[in-house]
């Protein structure tokens, strides 16, 4: 009997062991793969968000298919005026900056450009003329910018055909998983050995739960965000302060680069707008105030600090997930960090339960 229960253990202990491989060889090809997988996780992702959505409208007894069509379109719906916000913007910045450009060189060298003679020894004068005449050869010359640009086609044609076709291929694979979601998470509870059912379910319950506390919190702080930038802007007398200020709250999401992404924005829009110093400090007040909002007031009182990630863990993602998956890996960082922080834990406690750490 003994001998028995030995040679169970060493059984399973060789079971374990061996879905343990197989576990590690196929993250080891999904990461090889990870550059075609990524509209595939893009859809997975944005299933995930919306599923809680189709089953709502399902509840209220709408057809599965109907419901899936108006989720989707509303995701459309919302990115469109995204874009309808941001392209206007920056082109409407861009072209002032143009415009801009010859009276700044001429602040520039009468303001600056002595002090750093100055101090460095050096000549900084910028001549104007020469500036306009290097953009025009850039426009007109042998290194135009549409050479350049049909050059940088040619050379990155692969990429560019893969992110078009990416960009039609995300909805398809999105309304195919909302409209077998159900089915598909039956299919995976069926692949869990049965042993480990139950702390699997209840790990991927606690994620869950993580993750819709999280998404719930940021859509919130993004809305409050949006319209505090809008009005704070407004206020101070930015032309384009709503553009800015929805553009900014909008991108919270991003760690980091959205909030830089706004302010940079916000800094060109009062040098465009503004003589002397008065848009540079407003804009100071309401981005700074605006950080202290969010980071003292917003993410501990409605995110309620439930994922608990050190700011270096989040840049380290940020990074990482960026390197496998590109821009979306980006967007997605956080999230996927406050999933395997989850999954941290447990293995953490465990460790700290196993007789490996107890023992002497």
């Amino acid at each position: 009997m003994a001998n028995f229960t030995m040679n169970e253990k060493i059984l399973r202990r060789n079971q374990t062991l061996l879905w343990s491989a197989v576990g590690l060889g196929i993250l080891f090809v999904l990461y090889i793969l990870s550059p075609v997988l990524t509209p595939f996780m893009m859809a997975l992702a944005l299933a995930y968000i919306l599923s809680p959505g189709v089953r709502y409208l399902e509840r209220i007894l709408i057809p599965r298919w109907l419901a899936v069509f108006i989720m989707v379109t509303l995701l459309i719906a919302i990115f469109l005026g995204i874009l309808l916000v941001v392209i206007p913007l920056l082109r409407r910045e861009l072209n002032l900056v143009i415009e801009q450009l010859p009276n700044w060189i001429a602040l520039y060298n009468l303001n600056w450009a002595p002090r750093i003679d100055r101090w460095l020894g050096v000549d900084s004068q910028l001549d104007t003329a020469h500036i306009r005449s290097m953009i025009q050869d850039a426009l007109t010359g042998t290194d135009s910018l549409f050479n350049t640009f049909v050059s940088y086609l040619q050379s990155s044609a692969p990429t560019l055909i893969f992110m078009v076709v990416s960009a039609f291929l995300v909805p398809v694979l999105l309304i195919y998983l909302l409209l077998d979601w159900e089915k598909f998470i039956s299919s995976f509870r069926e692949l869990i050995p049965r042993r480990f059912l139950v702390p699997t379910v209840r790990l991927l319950q606690d994620i869950d739960t993580l993750l819709a506390s999280f998404l719930r919190g940021q859509i919130s702080v993004m809305l409050i965000l949006a319209f505090y930038y809008s009005m704070g802007l407004t206020i101070a007398g930015f032309d384009s302060a709503i553009p800015i200020g929805v553009l900014t709250g909008m991108l919270v999401f991003i760690p980091y680069l959205g909030f830089m992404l706004g302010l940079l924005l916000a800094i060109f829009s009062s040098l465009l707008q503004f003589d002397g110093y008065y848009g540079l400090i407003a804009v100071g007040i309401v981005f700074g105030f605006g950080q202290v909002l969010e980071g003292m007031f917003l993410t501990p009182k409605i995110m309620g600090n439930r994922i608990g990630l050190h700011p270096l863990f989040i840049i380290l993602a940020i990074f990482a997930f960026g390197k496998i998956f590109g821009f979306f890996g980006v967007l997605l960082a956080i999230p996927m960090s406050a999933a395997l922080s989850v999954v941290i834990r447990r293995i953490y406690a465990k460790y700290r339960s196993s007789s490996f750490y107890t023992n002497d």
